[in-house]
């Protein structure tokens, strides 16, 4: 038995901390709770020895796992991404245990001897106020002594004593420092398991009409109107129904507690069944097609990686709509009769009850999601579920690449390219990459699917790294749909003013709404207005906390910072100057829709943005609403481009095709093309040709020409030409670092000591740009500054990083306020 062990703790710094074990032994990859500094946390065991510290160590409170959470292909994995992205381990292991629900967080408070000290001279002297605000503090602070005063232990929960005297945490936290109270960490493990309550009929299966309740020991005539109305809903259900569903009748709760207590309802927990939402499917599942002989050989050959045991990456590029999705499933098939195990990863939460319904439909129970959109005790059932073998099949969002599943076989990553498979908090890795190297790990196959892979991808199937498998055709050879640009220069010169839709969209939306067909419209920012201003001055309304205008929302008449959250009412006039001409500027997919009723008064509109969907039932709900073509009009963001088959959408419109193009961001060409080129796929897909009307005021750049004729060979060539003569990724490695703080002086200063260093460093292959202003300067209330390192091989940037990280540890600047983000897909 070793007598210590080294933890890796979720907190910005790279270093792991010893303590001594407990009667129970650890394992590698195990969890355990241990004392940190004033806290409880739980970390992941990574080392167990005997040797002694050189400092005393602290135990273990607990052991929270009886086998290990991690095991050792997941350990190398979490070691690989923090050496990778230069990322704190603890914070890697944290990322990939969806856990958080098994810990339950918990502060306790106590009165100490100065604070009694204190209540006492104020119950008896008096305290001098000098403003309003003073006095509701210590009115607050009083409340908080008093009640501890008067607590049985002189401690209380922090939830508790919040609620009991209304002070905020800045109140407790304002007491602590004055040594009025102490705090102390009461965290502890917890069950997660979901329970619901369910009421059974003690016998299911008699009549209460004939005068007797069956099997009860009382005449039915004993009982009152609501109470028959439950025992009548259990018969009619089996004898058995959840309580929630019992309050729906909207009875009084006293009427089911009476009918337990007389024993003629018996409560009972059972553990909740996880329900998994599948949209209801026209046409037959994906597997019941014929597959064309592209798709067998593509599926030929991804069974042949598979069975060689052997890891190999694979890029399926094929158009939209040529039955991408119908070949990895098949092939996921094949792996679960084979007795091993497959994940898929979709980009967007949205996406995964379409893709889970898809291998519902064909692997029933064995699937299990995983996604953020799922509560912290779903989360950890679906875990568990697949940590003991209940569920071979995962299909979630780049954190389901963390799936504890054994005997691996295959990874998918659907739609490769898309930016949502990029973290944007520590650790900050990337999805595809990591599903890669998951699969290098485990000797699994890889497949990369993608109608516009990422530049990176497509290079490397050019260089012989990943194989190349093409479905160049759609199926049943339906036509791509053909794609007409409309200069909307030339619109505002015909028309004198700007337009939201050119006359040729109006005309292709009135045709198919006509002919009872559906359309979709495509403007990918959210919102009414873009910008609000005064037409007097000048003034742009901004976030207080970003360097960005607020969004006008017109439903609540407020604005809106779509960085940060903040929100404000629309003032009546300017803060400047104080005119009264307050002026909307720009549209979002609010307007559209808005005017989208306007001009198509009998069409059923549907709108799919961040907006209306708050959870995953609302977007299934609209969609759900759209497949059965209860809407026949969709407008949204790029929620609505990727992933949806829906037979009836003849018609695509885009709107503001060239936003991005404007982002100061090398990859903006790569990013409008694939926009255009996945949602103009979503037209055409059933036995009616579709159409796409693609509006833009840069009809010329190459981006567009290409997106109109869907080809993207033609895109890469142009795009892979101006990546080598800049040498930016696939030639380089890239990476940002920024350095941000609330404090615009201590921005300056850190930047300026980075600065220097990168100066008076040798950077062999290495090219340091800056410093500069970040793009948008300050988010968040953080001023920001950046530098964009290239390097000429992974090794030499890394390097050049991890020299860079441990300057500034010597330095003491805070590591959470210099992000270093390897990969980088965002430089904003």
């Amino acid at each position: 038995m070793s007598l210590f062990c080294d933890v890796a703790l979720p907190v910005p710094l790279d270093m792991a901390f010893t303590y001594r074990t407990a009667e129970r032994q650890p394992l590698l990859g195990a969890r355990v709770m241990v004392p940190f500094r004033n806290e409880r946390l739980s970390g992941v065991v990574i080392a167990l020895h005997d040797r002694e510290p050189s400092m005393p160590a602290k135990s273990i409170l607990e052991v929270l796992d009886s086998e290990p959470a991690l095991d050792a292909t997941l350990m190398k994995l979490g070691e690989w991404i923090a050496h990778y992205y230069l990322a704190p381990l603890g914070e890697v292991f944290r990322t990939m245990l969806p856990l958080a629900a098994e810990f339950k967080r918990a502060k306790i408070y106590s009165i100490t001897e100065a604070g009694h000290e204190a209540l006492h001279a104020s119950a008896t002297t008096g305290s001098s106020r000098r403003s309003r605000l003073d006095a509701d503090t210590q009115m607050l602070e009083y409340a908080v002594l008093d009640y501890l005063a008067m607590s049985q232990s002189d401690a209380a929960l922090e939830t508790t004593v919040r609620s009991a005297t209304g002070a905020s945490r800045e109140i407790l936290e304002n007491l602590v420092r004055k040594k009025w109270i102490i705090r102390r960490d009461a965290s502890s493990a917890r069950d997660a398991k979901r329970t619901v309550q369910i009421a059974v009929l003690k016998d299911a299966g008699g009549d209460s009409r004939d005068g007797t309740l069956p099997g009860g020991p009382l005449p039915a005539a004993k009982l009152n109107d609501n109470q028959r109305k439950i025992v009548a809903f259990l018969q009619a259900n089996q004898g058995r129904a959840l309580v929630e569903r019992i309050r729906e009748l909207q009875l009084p709760r006293s009427s089911l507690a009476t009918l337990a207590k007389r024993g003629i309802v018996e409560l009972i927990e059972e553990r909740a069944d996880f329900n998994l939402t599948a949209l209801k499917k026209r046409g037959p599942a994906h597997l019941d097609f014929i597959f064309n002989p592209e798709q067998k050989a593509a599926l030929k050959s991804i069974q042949e990686s598979v069975e060689a045991k052997k890891f190999s990456v694979a890029l399926l590029h094929g158009v939209t709509g040529s039955g991408k999705t119908a070949v990895y499933l098949a092939a996921m098939q094949a792996v679960l009769e084979s007795g091993r195990s497959a994940i898929l990863l979709v980009p967007e939460i949205g996406l995964t009850p379409a893709a889970a319904a898809n291998l519902h439909q064909v692997f029933g129970d064995e699937v299990a999601i995983l996604h953020s959109a799922l509560s912290g005790d779903e989360r950890a059932e679906q875990w568990h579920r697949i940590r003991h073998g209940e569920a071979r099949i995962v299909v979630g969002t780049r954190s389901a690449v963390f799936a504890p599943v054994s005997n691996l076989a295959l990874i998918v990553v659907d739609e490769e390219h898309d930016s949502s498979y990029k973290q944007e908090e520590t650790p900050r890795y990337h999805g595809r990459d990591v599903a890669v190297m998951r699969g290098k790990l485990s000797q699994a196959a890889v497949v990369l699917a993608s109608a516009t892979p990422a530049v990176e991808s497509y290079h490397n199937t050019q260089s012989g790294k990943y194989k190349l498998l093409e479905l160049r055709q759609r199926v049943e050879r339906r036509p791509l749909p053909e794609v007409e640009v409309v200069d909307m220069k030339f619109e505002f010169g015909r028309e004198g003013e700007d337009q939201l839709f050119s006359q040729q969209l109006v005309r292709e939306v009135s045709e198919r709404l006509e002919r009872g067909e559906q359309a979709m419209i495509l403007l990918n920012r959210r919102g009414y207005s873009s910008v609000v201003l005064c037409r007097s001055c000048g003034e742009v309304l901004q976030c207080k906390n970003c360097s960005i205008a607020l969004t006008f929302h017109k439903s609540g008449h407020r604005m809106e910072c779509h960085y940060c959250g903040y929100r404000e009412a629309v003032p009546a006039r300017c803060p400047a100057c104080d005119s009264e001409y307050i002026y909307f500027l720009g549209a979002g997919s609010e307007k559209v829709e808005e005017r989208l009723h306007a001009a198509f008064p009998q069409a059923r509109i549907g709108r799919l943005d961040r907006d209306t969907v708050r959870t995953r039932h609302d977007f299934e709900r609209v969609l759900s609403q759209f497949h059965a073509g209860e809407i026949n009009l969709l407008v949204g963001t790029q929620m609505i481009a990727k992933g949806h088959d829906v037979h009836g959408v003849t018609l695509v419109g885009v709107v503001g095709a060239d936003y991005a193009l404007g982002f100061p961001d090398f990859r903006a060409a790569e990013r409008t093309f694939q926009l255009l080129t996945q949602v103009a796929g979503r037209a055409g897909r059933g036995e009616t040709p579709g159409r796409v009307v693609l509006q833009t005021f840069h009809p010329d750049h190459y981006a567009i020409q290409f997106a109109q004729r869907h080809d993207y060979a033609g895109f890469y060539e142009k795009e892979i030409r101006y990546r080598r003569w800049m040498h930016y990724p696939p030639f380089s490695a890239l990476a940002n670092v920024l350095v941000r703080s609330d404090k615009l002086d201590q921005a300056l200063k850190w930047t300026g000591q980075i600065g220097r260093w990168f100066e008076g460093t040798r950077k062999e292959g290495v090219r340091v740009l800056g410093p500069s202003v970040a793009p948008i300067m300050r988010l968040k209330r953080d001023y920001r500054y950046h530098f964009i390192v290239k390097g000429a091989g992974r090794e030499k940037l890394n390097n050049i990083l991890r020299y860079l990280l441990a300057f500034v540890a010597e330095q003491k600047i805070p590591r959470t306020n210099v992000i270093v983000d390897v990969d980088a897909l965002s430089l904003l």
